[in-house]
């Protein structure tokens, strides 16, 4: 069977009234994390005019739920190139090795940058920045703040900076619909729907030099995620409608360590940071047996895909739906001290980690694909350009070395900032894109979206269980709707969600985080990248890239 059989068609626009208000600056960036709040920044040090816009709040995206830290050179005794070799272990063959090499040997002035914008991360007694180790690491090299909160104080710092700047104007409370296109089919602006705003239902449209892609993850097309609700896929989702390639979309990496806690009700689950483990935690069974000594050199700091096939095994095996991580060796003044949000977030549900036994299981945490992207940030859309989770830079190959995504945000921000500094062309009009069909899901769908996903392409995957996805994602694709913000989230969650089926279907191996039972090693023939993007009349196309 074909890997695009039965997947549903989908939009190549949404379905949205027209833009009832124009607004018009250099350069429009979608997102407020480290990637984007860095990119805007950046680009008025080329004294640019930037205009920022952000689905909810400023600080409602995953930034802020970072935990670990930031994975940089920073101790005299590391180097870039043993940075780069865990991360092209922990890839599995699949990174672009300039892409990493730009990461590692640029990684730490982005970081001593951060330090100058007034982050203010945690420090030894001597003043030296404090280092640990997480998971694929081989040495300490992750800087970290407040403990287990550095995402928080690196969002602080960007957004303290931003609003500093008159000429950075912020949009809240604005979701991004769709791309705007000069006659040339380069990028020129977008639409957005901002409650509150212009026309009745809100929606506009910003005209722009350049369009900076930087939205985030996708995790929510999964039931237990531990991403935050405004993570719907929202840029690789306007990207495809755009006609841009997305690529590595079937890599999504599962946290081994989410917190399993009864009576949760939310789909994102608290993150137990794999810092914990770096500091000396371990995995047990319910026999409180360690599982993971044996199964990989590294033990329980392995790269996070063995860790979570290792936990599911275990998982499989007994009919649980969690283990349990044993941190009370380490005593409770080290784990209040090191370890505050953790501790305060687990005895808020009646576990407390200096005594107990810590219960947790895997959840989707982070896209290691997205909108395919050059070592400039560059889509295959002139104009527009990607950075952050939303991008695939070639990075993290198949699985995400743990803190090199904070770490991708800052690095390829600068890099797309000196690419539109360097050639920005005058704004162009947008042409009206003739792009059918054009329609939105009914927002009813998204649960049923996150289940089919859940049970058809999560931690485990083979032919039947993505013939079934697929099957029932074009179920659901029947459903529609009037346009709302609920409708495009769910078609969003759509889009991504069939982009993903596809290049899992597609690649008949198990490398990094992508595991088919059916196919429980890794093939040379494999070695390259599925490349999904949509049709004109909204079928799902693919082609495969081999590696240099």
């Amino acid at each position: 069977m074909s890997p695009l059989a039965d997947l549903p068609a989908l939009p190549r626009r949404l379905a949205a009234a027209e833009p009832g208000w124009t607004e018009t600056t250099d350069v429009v960036v979608v997102g407020s994390g480290i990637a984007g709040l860095t990119a805007a920044l950046h680009l008025r040090e080329q004294g640019l005019h930037v205009t920022v816009v952000t689905k909810v709040n400023i600080d409602d995206g995953s930034t802020r739920w970072a935990q670990g830290g930031i994975a940089a050179v920073l101790d005299p005794l590391d180097t870039p190139q043993a940075h780069a070799y865990d991360t092209e272990i922990a890839g599995v063959g699949l990174c672009d090795p300039e892409a990493v090499k730009a990461l590692v040997e640029e990684g730490p002035a982005r970081v001593r940058e951060l330090i100058r914008r007034g982050a203010e991360f945690d420090r030894n007694p001597d003043g030296s920045l404090m280092l640990t180790r997480e998971g694929g690491h081989r040495a300490d090299r992750i800087v970290h703040a407040g403990g287990d909160a550095t995402g928080a104080e690196v969002q602080r710092a960007l957004h303290a900076a931003v609003r500093r700047d008159p000429w950075i104007r912020l949009v809240e409370h604005a979701l991004v619909l769709d791309l705007l296109r000069a006659a040339d089919g380069r990028a020129c602006g977008i639409t957005l729907h901002v409650l509150g705003e212009g026309s009745e239902d809100g929606v506009g449209a910003i005209l722009a030099r350049a369009v900076v892609l930087a939205t985030g993850g996708m995790g929510q097309i999964f039931s237990s995620t531990t991403n935050p609700s405004v993570s719907t896929g929202d840029g690789v989702a306007l990207a495809l409608r755009a006609g841009a390639e997305v690529t590595d979309v079937e890599f999504v990496q599962f946290h081994p360590t989410s917190f399993v806690t009864a009576g949760l009700t939310s789909v994102q689950r608290p993150l137990i940071s794999e810092a914990l483990r770096g500091e000396g935690a371990y995995l047990v069974d319910e026999n409180g047996e360690r599982f993971m000594v044996g199964q990989h050199e590294l033990a329980e700091l392995a790269p996070r895909d063995v860790v979570a096939k290792g936990i599911y095994r275990v998982l499989r095996a007994t009919g649980a739906d969690h283990v349990y991580l044993d941190a009370r060796h380490l005593g409770r003044e080290f784990l209040e001290h090191r370890f505050p949000t953790i501790m305060a977030s687990t005895r808020s549900a009646g576990v407390d980690p200096a005594t107990e036994l810590i219960p947790v299981a895997p959840a989707a945490h982070y896209a290691s694909g997205g909108v395919r992207t050059d070592l400039h940030g560059r889509t295959t859309i002139p104009g527009l350009y990607a950075c952050g989770e939303v991008a695939c830079t070639g990075v993290h190959g198949a699985n995400r070395l743990a803190s090199n995504s904070l770490l991708e945000g800052l690095v390829f921000a600068k890099r797309i900032a000196d690419d539109i500094g360097r050639d920005l062309p005058a704004q162009a009009d947008p042409v009206r894109m003739n792009l059918t069909p054009a329609w939105v899901a009914d927002p009813a769908i998204r649960a049923e979206v996150q289940r089919a996903m859940t049970r058809g392409a999560g931690v485990l995957r083979s032919a039947d269980s993505l013939d079934t996805a697929a099957k029932e994602l074009s179920r659901l694709a029947e459903s529609r709707s009037t346009p709302n913000t609920a409708a495009w989230e769910a078609t969003n969650l759509l889009t991504v969600s069939a982009a993903l089926v596809a290049s899992a279907r597609s690649r008949r191996e198990t490398r990094g985080c992508h595991w088919r039972e059916d196919y429980p090693t890794a093939a040379d023939e494999w070695r390259g990248h599925l490349l999904d993007s949509i049709a004109s009349d909204g079928s799902m196309t693919q082609d495969f890239q081999e590696m240099a």
